[in-house]
């Protein structure tokens, strides 16, 4: 069992980049973690990592030997995880990455019925409106849009998703209703700055016949969450161009009115991110299927889509 805890040190190093990293997954000290490749090397011979005070990378020998002990470690890791089963049942820590209000709002109301069928799972939820890695982060699952398909990941799609213009009933009582994206520059815009290139966010919209047009407001305030434009706008400060999964609550309650209901614009698929090892965890797989299913039992597809 030693040897199996320093090639899990030497594998989540690797793999993270770090001994703190590596630390914080397996609960440990970075010293601990830094023995146990230390006691490694010095079983194999080898020099695994080259260390600064900055910097761990992997020597080339380091680099051999993780493409040799990776995928049998991870097998020896899950079936171990799958052994230690609570009666014959999943059980563990489920660690799943998911963005804040998504999670809140569509996740958390499944939480009960999936404890209830599985209660040796004890979910470690993180809501983060950042994608993850969900390999150096130690994630059994991610759910949400954009997270890099790195190797070692797939994805197996929720939903499509689509953006559509809103505002408040109170906002257009005393404004004429938009015939044509153009026409919104003429409206007060609750924009949305792009996390990742800190640029402020445009959109083409297109209707069902296939035409399309770029839609711009005059900016009046900048967020950069789309939850908190939602909520702007429910407010009467202006329109708000924003992802169905954000809007279809609002809309539905009257909250929020749809401007130009005959355009959208893409706004990508929501997925549910996992391992593609072949020995799956069974408390992930259970997770993903139970997902999976509530995902076509309650139709959330058809609530994201707004064609």
């Amino acid at each position: 069992m030693e040897a199996l805890n320093s090639i899990e040190s030497f594998v989540l190093s690797a793999e993270s980049g770090s001994f703190s990293a590596a630390a914080r997954r397996l609960g440990l000290t970075p010293a601990a973690v830094s023995k146990n490749v230390a006691r490694l090397e010095a079983s194999l011979g080898l020099r695994l990592f080259q260390r600064t005070t900055r910097n761990l990378t992997l020597t080339a020998a380091g680099e051999r030997f993780l493409r040799d002990v990776a995928d049998p470690f991870s097998a020896v890791r899950d079936a171990i995880a799958n052994a230690a089963t609570h009666e014959g049942k999943p059980s563990g820590a489920l660690k799943v990455s998911m963005a804040l209000a998504f999670g809140r709002e569509y996740l958390l109301p499944l939480l009960g019925e999936f404890l209830q069928r599985y209660p040796a799972i004890i979910p470690d939820w993180h809501f983060d409106n950042r994608p993850v890695d969900l390999v150096a982060g130690g994630f059994d699952a991610a759910i949400g849009g954009g997270i890099e398909l790195t190797p070692g990941v797939v994805a197996r799609e929720l939903a499509r998703t689509h953006v559509i213009v809103a505002a408040s009933p109170s906002y257009m009582a005393t404004r004429a209703m938009p015939r044509h994206p153009g026409d919104l520059a003429d409206f007060d815009g609750i924009v949305r700055r792009s996390a990742t290139s800190g640029r402020l966010r445009s959109w083409t919209l297109r209707n069902q016949v296939g035409e399309q047009a770029d839609a711009e407001c005059r900016p009046k305030m900048i967020f950069d969450d789309p939850e908190a434009m939602a909520h702007a706008a429910m407010l009467g400060h202006g329109v708000a161009f924003l992802p169905m999964p954000h809007a279809a609550r609002w809309l539905a309650s009257g909250a929020l009115v749809r401007l130009l209901p005959g355009w959208y614009a893409d706004h990508g698929p929501i997925s549910i991110y996992y391992s593609n090892k072949k020995l799956l965890p069974e408390k992930t797989r259970v997770f993903i299927d139970f997902v999976v299913a509530a995902f076509r039992e309650q139709r959330l597809a058809s609530k994201f889509d707004a064609r």
